[in-house]
């Protein structure tokens, strides 16, 4: 029998900095915050490194924040988020530090800052070098944590939403550790699941983040947009490991360069800004590198030398984890799956083109990444948007009740997820061609049919589709066999059933 709960008031599903920034915003309207895991496990947030970009120095302003975010992006940014985004920015990273994020400070008591790829100014709010994203959770879990109208319920996993007749969301379907099924009804929802990296073999993110979210919207309904950019991080710390730990992009910032395996810095060959040109750029070079038997390498002993333990202290724990003393050693790096650009269509607001329905952060698409996410904008974008999102939900009116509609998709089988991440590093990775991504549509359909329309197989088939329709190279969307680059920039919005159509013509 499945348990029923109905909330009264606003649910969030996702505890990263989106979802818990959503839930603070909402006071005093009561909240339920749901988590796969427990606080500050399973979010990307809590793995970031570089920091939070704003432009909180005098010879900075928001308006050059927001040019670089649209510049960075490949013609596809939305000027208007990007401009709110950075306006919004400074008070943010404010905010934060007011919660107890201890951001590090110069000798005068402002903001340290950081350079770092493709901004012209050094904006970047850190802390310890490498720790911002977990000491920024720390601060925000424990707010959420004190906060009367919070109530945070681990151990729920999203397996689908509900809706009534007219397609409204009104809660969710989840699922305990233990398998029972829960469904809770609210008078919004508000996702904030995370990206998809988990759908690829080689990751920086939690293995749980499987574009989930982003699946069972689109089962629902839910307008997508831009599912096939992919960024891809260029220096994840290549020992082995799943997830692989990231080499943050503020060790190129301080100057360590990338060197081939006879130690031949190798950037200014692919770039004119070298270790700080587009992450995108950054990401093909070192793929190119290594396809080619050389090797890529990133050499911070001159740059940071003995200093790793105090300034880089997450990167020099998990180097010595492999065997590599970044002190004396280069550290082997190679790309690997980042962050989604693309996601659930959501305004200003976090609203989506499903009424009940809220997204913030990763898994959703506010227009203000493009082709190519600027560095360090995505904890910014999930303090920002998560905090309007909570604020917007918090004025919606429960619509009471309704004969609802609770499909629940099935979950994708652990052997079949294996098989599946490595078609999508392969064929869907940094190099793409359409004999690739035919060949990943091909896997994906063949698991369906055994599987069922699993939210990851949904997910995947979004970008893929996606990618395949997209014949030009943009930002993190590079094809080998690409036509020349389409000259008006043209942003992709999708439902699952626009990508869908062809395949079921296609068979009858």
């Amino acid at each position: 029998m499945v348990e029923r709960i109905r909330h009264d008031g606003i649910l969030v599903v996702g505890a990263g900095l989106a979802g818990l920034s959503a839930a603070l915003a909402a006071s005093p309207r009561k909240v339920m915050v749901l988590s796969g895991a427990a606080l500050n496990h399973g979010c990307s947030s809590a793995w970031a490194q570089g920091g939070m970009a704003a432009a909180l120095t005098g010879d900075d302003a928001p308006a050059l924040h927001a040019a670089d975010t649209v510049a960075a992006g490949a013609g596809l940014v939305d000027p208007a988020m990007a401009g709110l985004l950075a306006a919004e920015g400074p008070e943010a990273v404010r905010r934060l530090a007011a919660l107890g994020a201890p951001f590090d400070r110069d000798s005068a008591g402002g903001f340290a800052q950081s350079l770092e790829a493709a901004h012209s100014r050094a904006r970047v709010a850190r802390v310890k070098g490498d720790q911002a994203g977990r000491a920024i959770m720390d601060a925000v879990a424990r707010a959420a944590l004190g906060a009367r109208h919070i109530e945070i319920r681990s151990g729920l996993k999203l397996r689908g939403l509900l809706q009534d007749r007219n397609g409204r969301v009104r809660g969710v379907v989840a699922e305990r550790v233990t398998g029972e099924l829960v469904e809770i009804t609210a008078a919004a929802v508000i996702l904030a699941t995370g990206g998809v990296g988990g759908l690829y073999a080689v990751t920086t993110t939690p293995a749980e983040l499987k574009g989930e979210g982003l699946g069972a919207a689109a089962l629902a309904g839910a307008l997508i947009a831009d599912p096939e950019f992919v960024q891809f991080h260029p220096t994840a710390i290549d020992i082995g490991r799943d997830p692989a730990p990231l080499a943050t992009e503020a060790l190129r910032g301080e100057g360590a360069k990338l060197v081939n395996r006879d130690g031949t810095a190798f950037m200014a060959r692919y770039h004119p800004d070298a270790e700080l040109a587009p992450r995108d750029v950054v990401a093909r070079a070192i793929h190119a590198e290594r396809d080619a038997g050389r090797g890529a390498f990133l050499d911070a002993r001159d740059a940071v030398g003995e200093h790793f333990p105090d300034e880089f202290p997450a990167v020099f724990a998990a180097c010595l984890s492999g065997g590599i003393d970044p002190r004396t050693q280069p550290v082997p790096v190679a790309p690997a799956c980042h962050y989604h650009m693309g996601g659930i269509v959501a305004d200003a607001d976090g609203r989506t083109n499903l009424p009940g329905l809220f997204a913030a952060g990763e898994c959703a698409s506010t227009g203000v990444h493009g082709a190519n996410r600027l560095a360090s904008n995505s904890l910014l974008e999930a303090a920002v948007f998560g905090a309007r999102a909570g604020l917007a939900a918090a004025g919606e009116a429960d619509p009471g009740t309704a004969p609802l509609r609770a499909p629940v998709p099935p979950a994708l089988p652990p052997e079949a997820l294996t098989e599946l991440r490595q078609a999508m590093s392969r064929d869907a990775g940094v190099v793409r061609d359409a004999a690739g991504l035919a060949r990943l549509a091909g896997l994906i359909d063949r698991l369906e049919a055994s599987h069922g329309r699993c939210p990851a197989l949904v997910a995947a088939r979004l970008i893929a589709a996606s990618a395949m329709i997209r014949k030009e190279s943009r930002g993190a969307h590079f094809r080998s066999d690409a036509i020349p680059q389409i000259r008006e920039a043209r942003r992709t919005f999708v439902t699952l059933a626009d990508i869908e159509a062809p395949a079921r013509l296609a068979a009858e």
